[in-house]
């Protein structure tokens, strides 16, 4: 793996966007604002209403929004499955609760009770990065909401990130935030003037990340799909260890690929991986 510079410290908790990606006619999505454990949660819907198959809810790598992590991927996988895109507490349009912590718990509770809210009893959840940490915490925690998980670069232990991304994390400062992640946070977040506050959270969220111990991982008995690039920040042979803990996992290695390009890059050898496996019987 190549140095990481200190600035990548903030794009290693979310994926930064790359020009303008189309999304889908604004006739085909439905949006909205959901109470959810104290949050007015923003959320969107995609793709036929009609469709037989559980939902596919898409969860964006943290310090980001939707559109940064999924904006190239949305219109493939809502093409033929119903698709739920949310936005986690304080990122993107979901206002921030100031004396309540970013936590990987929090968030899968969150994910639970927007589910619930929209009246969604199973679903199949596809996680980036952080988003993907969330997703294996909602099977753990809310066991009978979950089909199928797609988590990609994913940490469920400390030294399965990079030592040169932990420093950067540590050493990291606002100044140091990509500029497409700030821009992003401040076009659309509800109190923009938070921007601090948000880039010290998401960063205490990671620099307390707790291990997981292998009887937590082993607990999860729903297939998984594991995603990984063999230059990402969250080390191949991370992803590696996890397949072989999770009960039932399939591996994919996305070759020439770093952290940011699993999500952003991919398209082409993404959505048909994530499709053949949700398509599973």
């Amino acid at each position: 793996m190549t140095a990481l510079a200190p600035a990548v410290a903030a794009a290693l908790l979310a994926a930064a966007p790359s020009g303008a990606p189309a999304r889908a006619p604004a006739d085909a999505v439905q949006r909205g604002y959901a109470p959810v454990n104290g949050l007015r949660m923003y959320y969107e819907l995609h793709g036929p209403a009609g469709a037989k198959e559980p939902p596919l809810v898409l969860l964006h790598g943290g310090g980001s929004t939707l559109d940064t992590t999924f904006a190239r991927l949305i219109p493939a996988l809502a093409r033929h499955r119903r698709v739920i895109a949310f936005e986690q507490q304080g990122h993107g349009r979901t206002a921030d609760l100031p004396d309540r912590p970013f936590t990987f718990e929090q968030s899968a509770d969150d994910t639970a009770a927007l589910l619930r809210h929209l009246g969604v009893a199973r679903a199949d959840l596809f996680g980036f990065s952080n988003g993907g940490t969330i997703a294996l915490q909602v099977a753990v925690r809310h066991p009978a909401l979950v089909r199928r998980l797609v988590v990609a670069s994913t940490l469920v232990r400390r030294d399965g990130l990079a030592p040169q991304a932990w420093e950067a994390i540590r050493r990291g400062h606002l100044e140091d935030m990509p500029a497409e992640l700030r821009q992003a946070y401040l076009a659309v977040a509800p109190h923009p003037e938070q921007l601090p506050s948000f880039h010290a959270k998401s960063a205490r969220r990671m620099l307390e990340f707790r291990d997981w111990t292998d009887a937590e991982v082993r607990s999860i008995s729903v297939p998984v799909l594991v995603v990984a690039g063999d230059r990402d920040a969250v080390l191949p042979g991370h992803a590696v260890a996890l397949a072989r803990l999770l009960p039932d996992a399939r591996l994919a290695v996305l070759p020439g690929t770093d952290h940011d390009g699993v999500v952003r890059g991919r398209p082409g050898w993404l959505v048909p991986m994530i499709e053949a496996f949700l398509d599973e019987r």
